[in-house]
């Protein structure tokens, strides 16, 4: 049973689960939208060209210090205090994970599928990297820790930095296998073999490396980490400051592996889009081999094109290979691959904006009966779903309109800013025109995958 067809089992009356239904529900038509996003993209580009002739985010980005959210946030008791309720969550849905009935209505589904995949986006944009502040996985290291006499930092051995975020590519890419391809995923069964592959995979690997294995491999803080480079919290050494997300999106460490995570997101949610249209159906019916394998192949076609074209339209440039600011053109795919954050946080956000809401509502109301047997342990079980997003289709299609746009916007910008700072003063405009066009790709195709694709 395909993971949305079974989530929508639990609903009182049938929705659509995220995405919009069609060109039909925009207030514009569909071609009109694309031509004014390509357009708003092209003049953007054009704009920076002419007046953004220097980087503005590379370098010191010191910010405005905020020393009374600081004093909160760095003090131990509040630490400690989220870790545990985080902990303590965790536990009471192990409690359903284990000895719950395998049931859509099991609030295990929605909590995993919906309020900490998808939830990751807003809360990480509002209040910067959550997981790694409530990870139950980081509070289980440091108990574990504790408990031996050891340093939760550090572990037997250094992380090798040419491993960069590549585990934390192929968690992304389970994961998302997982929630996509994998006919059992509505199953508790699934899901209880994956968590327990991921929470093994994790503590072991924290225990080899230290919590650098935890900021590099564990698929939904490394995604966290990267959506919060666009909240206006950041760093400035240990001072937490407020700033400009762009400026924060620029702190974005091109380590080993960057592009393949952002591949994986973006890729596997314009699948997510494309795998349930009329083109694909019929694809899957005529070839007549394992559906199973075909989807998988197609959920890493998607990732691979995003990452080929990224890569090539990066590298279409002349570089400075002799000055004091020459890079290898083969580095500039990882130097750029931050301003493809944007695009996915835009992506992510159109795409599942009504599920996240909608199905989000849903699973607040079943967890307070974790054993489907009419409880009320939390409070929240005689709660209605409110409909009120779907039943307004055309403002949900111009906001997800709106969400890809704007992504693809700043992504415009960041890129623009970092390929300023890398390449000679001849090709600052010239050298990004590989970026302009990938990018207008990538927006129509996004919006032609978001209206259906039919």
């Amino acid at each position: 049973m395909p993971l949305l067809d079974a989530l929508s089992v639990g609903f009182p009356v049938p929705l659509p689960l995220h995405g919009i239904g069609g060109a039909k529900d925009l207030p514009i038509p569909f071609e009109l939208a694309v031509a004014g996003a390509t357009a708003a993209l092209i003049v953007s580009f054009c704009v920076l060209a002419l007046a953004w002739r220097s980087p503005r985010y590379e370098g010191p980005r010191p910010g405005r210090p905020v020393p009374g959210v600081q004093r909160v946030v760095d003090d131990s008791r509040f630490q400690w205090t989220i870790r545990l309720l985080a902990l303590a969550f965790a536990g009471y849905l192990t409690w359903a994970l284990i000895w719950g009935p395998d049931l859509v209505t099991n609030p295990v589904l929605g909590t995993f599928y919906v309020l900490v995949w998808v939830g990751i986006v807003p809360a990480s944009l509002l209040l910067g990297p959550v997981v790694k502040a409530v990870s139950p996985v980081r509070t289980l290291n440091l108990l574990l820790a504790k408990a031996t006499g050891g340093d939760p930092a550090t572990g037997l051995y250094t992380y090798p930095a040419r491993l960069g975020y590549w585990p934390a590519a192929l968690g992304l890419f389970a994961f998302t296998w997982q929630e996509l391809v994998n006919p059992q995923s509505a199953y508790l069964g699934s899901v209880r073999l994956w968590l327990a592959g991921y929470l093994a995979i994790m503590l072991i690997g924290a225990a080899v490396f230290g919590d650098v294995w935890l900021e590099r491999a564990d698929p939904f803080e490394v995604y966290s980490s990267l959506v919060a480079k666009l909240s206006a919290w950041g760093r400035d050494g240990s001072r937490l400051v407020v700033r400009s997300p762009l400026a924060n999106l620029a702190t974005v460490t091109p380590r080993p592996g960057l592009l393949a995570v952002v591949s994986v997101l973006f890729g596997t949610t314009a699948f997510d889009s494309y795998k349930d249209t009329i083109p694909w159906q019929r694809f899957v019916i005529d070839v007549g081999a394992n559906e199973i394998l075909i989807n998988t192949v197609g959920v890493l076609t998607f990732c691979l094109v995003v990452a080929g074209t990224f890569t090539a339209a990066s590298m279409s440039t002349g570089i400075d290979t002799t000055g004091p600011n020459a890079v290898r053109r083969s580095e500039l795919p990882n130097l750029l691959a931050h301003s493809v954050i944007p695009i996915v946080v835009g992506y992510m956000t159109a795409h599942y904006l009504s599920f996240l809401v909608e199905q989000g509502q849903s699973t607040i109301i079943q967890l307070s009966d974790p054993m489907v047997r009419g409880d009320n342990l939390l409070g929240t079980a005689n709660l209605d779903v409110n409909y009120w997003l779907s039943f307004h289709p055309s403002l949900l299609a111009t906001v997800q309109v709106l969400a890809i746009v704007t992504g693809h916007i700043c992504g415009v910008i960041a890129a623009h800013d970092r390929a300023i700072s890398l390449l000679p003063a001849r090709h600052h405009v010239s050298g990004q025109i590989g970026m302009l066009t990938i990018m207008v790709v990538y927006t129509a195709t996004g919006l032609y995958l978001l209206m259906g694709g039919s």
